[in-house]
């Protein structure tokens, strides 16, 4: 606010005759104010501009429901820096900082100079920092990425009595980890108890698809031993039935039997005990939904205050930022990209050096060092070295996924695995690749192609269901809601907002504004309808099945597949140690997240990210911690 009435003051100086007799002669200020609206990620950004005689005043900017920690923070600090400026200064471009919000509140902010009668081209400015210095710091354990793992792992490690430093590349916490919309997959909780058991149907499909799995010596081991406990079940049926050997036999069989067991058992054994964790850190995801690929009901989800289901990623960031930022230990870097792990004459991993934003050199020197930098699906040019036919292909990465960190791993000696795994995601947005939840399809939305008619088992794995989408007309889809979802859905009501998706008062209306024959989609409709009340498709094999989709109006985002998480990366063991060609670990240097490899094989359940990063994160930093107190 100084600022503003500084600026405001200086204005007014000129105007009075501070600087020149014709500017004293002037005797009255001139002010005059513009609005403009543009659509940002959480729905309208509105930017008012007030200037006097040419220089802006005061900026208010409008943006109730861009996502906390990301957009909200430009929200927040930018009208100080365009008032400071006297014009639009993008403090996040030397960043790369390419998110939907940014954009809006610039073309906003240019549409409210015009409308204040100025040439808003003049008002474009350069972002130039201050020049930093070079910046050194000790700690115990530095964390290299601040998103779900990083931030978990610094979490841990800081509550274990280490000192802390983490850096992050963007200006911004989250990474991938804040654009999850899903859930968080885990076995044996006690909020699947409060939920029915579904449908038998999903349990005796997965033991029919182990069968496939015959040389594979773990899938027919953990198929006997659901196959034992579903029996015992059915003649004595008490709670929620789900088991850990069931979870990671989905596991398997999703990842196409190419994971590494022990991670996946780890993953697995210790998803009940990170629901609790996240509890603890005020991080409650008590909902609980089916996903594709998964036998049962077991994504575990965020709702508001309202009981409606929210993002999880939206949720759960903001709320390891705070935990984070509130604990003394911890030191967090933004706009730093590390460069190089640091190591001594043994190997030993010893710190990091980095770059900070004005290009000033970072050096940390710690005991520990825990790489949480996520994959390389952002690194389009990566993506294609390892998958070449992804060329071409949009993404639903964060902009700093760029693989740095297998990258500095690997110059160390560090083995990878399945780096050409790469995952694609059958909705992501057609024009904007922003990433539909898969929640929805879990509870009851349909894919319909070009010609209105289903295609697939929409809950089926990823890459089934992106395969087959490709291969319709156009290789997109439309996902088709209802108004009964809407109501029950904050994250539908958010894409709805952001003019994701195109709406209709009855079937015939809705197959208008999608380009689709009629009569075909109303058919579709009815006869899905239908298998849910008989809860049988004969058509494609659905076994989950919600509501049915027949209260309007209706709904339909038009999506499309494209690349969305790499399975591959860094060789890690159960406790997190990232290890060379020979198995071994590298001294002093852990991995936590999509940066490693072997937990999701060939392809990624949705739920097991989340579920990933914080059982992973948290062994990295309870690992890492005991590591350092080892050398006390």
């Amino acid at each position: 606010m100084a600022k503003r009435i500084l600026a405001f003051f200086i204005a007014a100086v000129m105007l009075l005759g501070g600087l020149s007799a014709a500017l004293a002669e002037t005797t009255e200020v001139t002010s005059v104010t513009g609005t403009g609206t543009a659509k940002g990620f959480g729905g309208d950004v509105t930017v008012t501009v007030t200037l006097a005689d040419g220089v802006i005043t005061i900026v208010d900017i409008e943006g109730p429901n861009e996502t906390q920690g990301i957009g909200s923070n430009i929200v927040a600090e930018w009208p100080e820096a365009f008032v400071e400026a006297n014009g639009i200064v993008d403090t996040y471009t030397g960043a790369t900082f390419a998110s939907i919000t940014r954009k809006a509140v610039i073309e906003a902010a240019l549409a409210a100079l015009t409308a204040a009668g100025v040439n808003a081209n003049d008002y474009m400015r350069e972002y130039v920092s201050d020049q930093a210095e070079d910046v050194a710091l000790e700690a115990d354990v530095v964390v290299v990425g601040a998103g779900g793992a990083g931030m978990t792992a610094a979490i841990v490690a800081a509550d274990m009595g280490c000192k802390v430093v983490v850096i992050e590349s963007q200006p911004a916490v989250g990474g991938n980890s804040v654009k999850s919309t899903g859930g968080m997959n885990a076995a044996k909780t006690v909020y699947q108890d409060k939920n029915e058991f579904g449908e038998a149907a999903g349990v005796e499909k997965t033991l029919k698809a182990a069968e496939a799995y015959s040389d594979n010596e773990k899938i027919q081991m953990l198929a006997e031993t659901v196959r034992e406990q579903w029996t015992a079940y059915q003649e004595k049926p008490e709670g929620y039935f789900d088991s850990t050997e069931l979870f990671e036999l989905d596991t398997l069989i999703g990842g196409k039997g190419l994971n590494d067991p022990d991670l996946v058992n780890t993953l697995v054994c210790n998803s009940e005990a990170a629901i609790e964790y996240l509890a603890t850190l005020g991080i409650d995801l008590n909902n609980v939904a089916a996903f594709g690929g998964a036998s049962v009901k077991r994504i575990h989800r965020p709702v508001n205050d309202e009981g409606k289901v929210v993002s999880v990623g939206a949720y759960v960031v903001p709320r390891l930022e705070k935990a984070l930022t509130e604990r003394e230990n911890i030191t967090l870097l933004l706009d730093t990209t590390a460069t190089k792990i640091l190591t001594d004459n043994t190997g030993a991993a010893l710190g990091i050096e980095a770059e900070g934003k004005t290009g000033n050199k970072v050096t940390v020197s710690a005991k520990a060092v825990i790489l949480a930098t996520g994959g390389f699906g952002a690194n389009l040019d990566m993506v294609v070295q390892y998958k070449p036919e992804l060329a071409g292909f949009m993404t639903t990465n964060a902009s700093g996924i760029q693989g740095q960190g297998i990258l500095m791993a690997q110059a160390l000696g560090a083995a990878t695995v399945d780096m050409d795994q790469i995952q694609i995601h059958p909705t992501v947005q057609a024009d904007t690749a922003s990433l539909i939840t898969e929640g929805l399809r879990g509870d009851g939305a349909i894919l319909v192609n070009a010609n209105g008619e289903r295609f697939i088992d929409e809950v089926g794995t990823r890459d089934v269901v992106s395969a087959a989408e490709i291969a319709q007309p156009g290789s997109f889809s439309w996902l088709v809601v209802d108004q009964k979802m809407v109501d029950a859905s904050s994250v539908i009501q958010g894409y709805i907002s952001r003019g994701l998706m195109l709406q209709g008062d009855s079937y015939e209306a809705l197959a208008e504004e999608l380009g689709i024959p009629a009569d075909a989609f109303r058919a579709t409709m009815e006869k899905w309808n239908g298998f849910v009340a008989e809860k049988n498709d004969p058509d494609f094999g659905r076994t989950s099945f919600a509501a049915p989709l027949d209260t309007a109006p209706f709904y339909a985002v038009k999506v499309t597949a494209g690349i969305h998480h790499t399975m591959g990366g860094l060789c890690i063991d159960s406790g997190t140690h990232v290890l060379n060609a020979d198995g071994q670990p590298i001294p002093g240097l852990f991995a936590a997240g999509e940066v490693t490899g072997g937990v999701h094989g060939g392809n990624r359940l949705g739920g097991n990210a989340v579920a990933d990063f914080v059982v992973f994160g948290k062994i990295a930093g309870e690992v890492a911690a005991l590591y350092v107190l080892s050398q006390e």
